[in-house]
């Protein structure tokens, strides 16, 4: 493998292992803010309990997404430093404001939250666990900003001198179309997995008779988390989809396998095709008639496959091969749709036997609760390699080749180096944040006793 290859590998394992962790932080963080403004305005306990144990949980998946999220900004400058100095002037500037405004104000409201209980009024104890929302909110808006610039950049110029991108308009980088559908698609995306985290956990209790009126009560707000979150999260999605059509059109082709341009288009289901990057034929495809031009906007609506795109593109950018890898686009984004509409129907499921009063009692909706775990960390890790590689062989659309954008001098040593190191960094991170999670978790929520900041030791 060359530099570049390890350092792609190194970036997507970095990557994927964050975004494990930060929907999960941000849904956690919702989720925990409702309960307290519950207890705030009703006095019941069972909400005070349950905002102190998800809140330890909150915590600890908040402390390690800041880890994580400080050592893979260290490879801008290790491994891409050529990307870093192309577009540093208009990529840093999201990512500097993220660091300076939303980390400090998750910071010192964290604090606040953590230790002010019984210090400050109810009213202000609220308001700094709204304030960690509203920052983790501001994060994913910043970096979401740098990211959908990479996938459609807008608010800039090159320096005829340097040849640099250079941002001219800040606000034409926040106004970013794409960026006004990824932000929303994302922090939807994070309300479903923390409501799935919760559903999965509570239903870990209600199937061993523990703590059944906190888990219970947790179940059926997480379930609406899950629902109306997983739909919303789908609307958002499908509108993207669309406009990801007029932007990244070899992407969405390579997304649906579809080799050439299609007047109708069907709706692929399931293809297979030669093990190769581009097999330019499917040798087995399973589609719905007119599905995709459904999709796109009418029963004949005409649907641009990767060769009509590969030739505009070699018209445009010079001869050189543009498409991505299409099985992995093709069954990531397969893979992100499909485990998102099975986590809504887990959801749909639990909400029909809550209304028929079984929910407590059905063990077996419990265990499928607990499986479902998984779905929204499958559906978000698939999302993001079908953002990322789907953009390939683009560092930012249009502008920078990836393998332009690595650093110059980058050893495969140096790069295997690092990425050792990292994998096991990360793995250290895994086990130690994993055993806390777990041990918290069987654990439950404890008695109010009133002597315990929202219940940190375990």
């Amino acid at each position: 493998m060359s530099a570049l290859d390890l350092a792609r590998l190194q970036f997507g394992f970095v990557t994927v292992f964050h975004f494990l962790i930060v929907p999960t932080s941000i849904g956690l963080a919702f989720f925990v803010a409702y309960l307290q403004t519950r207890h705030h305005r009703t006095g019941e306990e069972r909400y005070l309990r349950a905002s102190q144990f998800w809140g330890k949980l909150f915590l600890v998946s908040f402390a390690m997404g800041v880890a994580t999220g400080i050592f893979q900004e260290f490879q801008f400058g290790m491994n891409w430093s050529s990307y870093s100095r192309y577009v540093g002037d208009v990529f840093g500037a999201p990512l500097a404001m993220e660091g300076l405004a939303a980390f400090f104000l998750e910071s010192i409201f964290i604090g606040l939250w953590m230790f002010g209980r019984g210090r400050v009024s109810p009213r202000m104890h609220l308001a700094s666990i709204w304030l960690v929302v509203l920052g983790t909110m501001l994060s994913s808006c910043f970096i979401l900003a740098a990211n959908s610039w990479m996938q459609h950049p807008v608010g800039y110029e090159i320096d005829p001198e340097t040849g640099h991108a250079h941002m001219t308009s800040v606000a034409a980088v926040f106004t970013n179309s794409t960026f006004l559908y990824a932000f929303p698609h994302t922090v939807l995306g994070a309300v479903v997995t923390g409501g799935a985290v919760v559903l999965g956990v509570s239903s870990y209790h209600l199937l061993r008779r523990r703590h059944v009126e906190i888990a219970s009560t947790c179940a059926r707000i997480a379930l609406v988390m899950v629902v109306g979150g997983g739909i919303a999260t789908s609307f958002v999605g499908d509108s993207m989809g669309r406009l990801l059509e007029e932007q990244q059109p070899m992407k969405m082709a390579a997304a649906e396998a579809l080799y050439e341009t299609k007047q109708p288009a069907d709706l692929s289901l399931f293809a297979v095709a030669d093990f190769e990057k581009n097999p330019g034929e499917n040798r087995i495809n399973l589609s719905i008639p007119h599905g995709l031009s459904m999709m796109s906007g009418g029963w004949n609506e005409e649907v641009r496959g990767i060769d009509d795109v590969q030739a505009e593109y070699e018209q445009r950018y010079g001869e050189r091969d543009y498409t991505p890898v299409v099985g992995v686009t093709y069954w990531s984004f397969r893979a992100m749709i499909g485990s998102a509409c099975a986590l809504i129907g887990i959801g749909l499921l639990g909400m029909f036997l809550a209304r028929r009063g079984r929910l407590e009692s059905s063990h077996r909706f419990h265990k499928l609760a607990i499986a479902a775990i998984a779905l929204p960390y499958i559906a978000n890790s698939a999302g993001w390699i079908f953002t990322e590689m789907g953009r390939q062989p683009w560092a930012v659309q249009g502008l920078l080749l990836t393998e332009d954008a690595v650093s110059p001098g980058t050893t495969v040593a140096e790069v295997a180096a690092s990425l050792t190191a990292f994998v096991l960094i990360y793995a250290v991170l895994a086990v130690v944040g994993g055993r806390v999670l777990v041990k918290l978790v069987k654990q439950g929520p404890k008695p109010n006793d009133g002597d315990d900041d929202l219940g940190l030791t375990y």
